[in-house]
């Protein structure tokens, strides 16, 4: 009896120890970890603040495989400091190939899936202490839910309008890093069903009350782009802003695997495999923009002017977004028409 309880013992300790070293935590340093860093679910680097001269920049991801080179641009401009990835859901993923992507202080991530934790001082510090700052994709609606109207989205806004850092975002990311934005929030919608009604209930907007990214306050987004065939819906969107809200707006479209990066002055430049697509709407009066309609802008089929750019490694296009008369001044993208017709999306050649 004495020996199978010695045994027994023996082998619990045997096999406590060997989780330990299978890396196991203590449920206790886990917790003092949570207390500390609350948010945070994984830290490269080294915990201790740093400031390194910083430069501001936006980054317009369009979802699928991150763009190494749209990375590494924000790496340079934030001086090598302190890395912090914002998401609702997911892992730390990010944190290694942030990590091997350029000298940085550290990269962390912090999970903010609740209102208490985007209003928590010590998740704010660690916001505000960044020198870049990437929001993750996952669902725009649960960003809107648990951060708009908190510490968070004053903290993102400061870093990039007070602080200047640079400040990316990748699908979901990316659709809230601009003034008017689709939320999301009664699921997604085809370019087909928006094209049919651009009243349809999910067609969800929001004008100018989240986040405010210098010169994308009267930009909206959209990402997966061709992936997705997301024309349509862009175009259903940026109709009922024009309608609705008088907006003079641009639309600014990212396919996957590519990034638009927009430096301190209002120069875009696009890194990666795909395109992007900046939209303008010419002046002119929408034909039929109603509930239950099918959406009708056409002009002369010139409603749209948009300019194509498909990414490279080393960047293409100089786009200035600030001027007036948008211009690249390295003219290596392409000029189309888009319009409706009763409801069908209708592209020209290049003009």
């Amino acid at each position: 009896m004495k020996i199978g309880f010695i045994l027994l013992i023996f082998s619990y300790c045997w096999a406590y120890a060997d989780c330990k070293g299978r890396g196991y935590i203590d449920v206790s340093t886990t917790q003092s970890k949570q207390k500390s860093r609350p948010a945070s679910i994984g830290i490269i680097g080294d915990t201790s603040d740093i400031a390194t001269p910083t430069t501001g920049g936006t980054v317009l991801m369009g979802g699928g495989n991150d763009v190494n080179q749209a990375f590494q641009w924000m790496i340079r401009k934030s001086g090598g400091g302190d890395v912090v990835v914002i998401r609702a859901a997911g892992t730390d993923a990010y944190n290694p190939y942030i990590n091997a992507l350029g000298k940085v202080n550290s990269v962390e991530t912090l999970k903010i899936d609740s209102r208490e934790l985007a209003d928590n001082d010590t998740v704010i510090s660690i916001i505000k202490n960044a020198e870049l700052l990437f929001i993750a994709g996952g669902d725009q609606s649960n960003y809107m839910k648990y951060w708009k109207g908190t510490k968070t989205a004053d903290a993102i806004n400061y870093l990039m309008n007070e602080k200047k850092v640079p400040v990316g975002g990748t699908s979901a990311g990316c659709a809230i890093l601009c003034g008017y934005y689709f939320s999301g929030e009664k699921g997604s919608i085809t370019s087909t069903e928006a094209l049919a009604d651009p009243y349809n209930a999910a067609v969800t907007l929001y004008k100018q009350d989240f986040l405010h990214p210098p010169f994308l306050e009267n930009v909206i987004t959209d990402q997966h782009y061709l992936t997705r065939n997301r024309e349509g819906r862009h175009i259903a969107f940026i109709s009922r802003i024009k309608k609705d809200w008088n907006g003079k707006l641009t639309g600014i479209a990212v396919d996957e695997k590519t990034a638009l990066c927009i430096d301190n002055n209002g120069y875009a430049t696009v890194f990666g495999s795909s395109y992007a697509f900046i939209i303008k709407p010419n002046n002119g009066n929408i034909e039929v923009c109603e509930k239950n309609q099918r959406l009708t802008w056409i002009n002369g089929e010139k409603a749209l002017a948009v300019y194509q750019i498909k990414g490279k490694d080393s960047g293409a296009g100089e786009i200035k977004l600030a001027a007036k008369s948008m211009k690249d001044k390295k003219s290596e993208g392409k000029w189309l028409y888009w319009w409706v017709d009763q409801g069908i999306f209708k592209a020209s050649h290049e003009n």
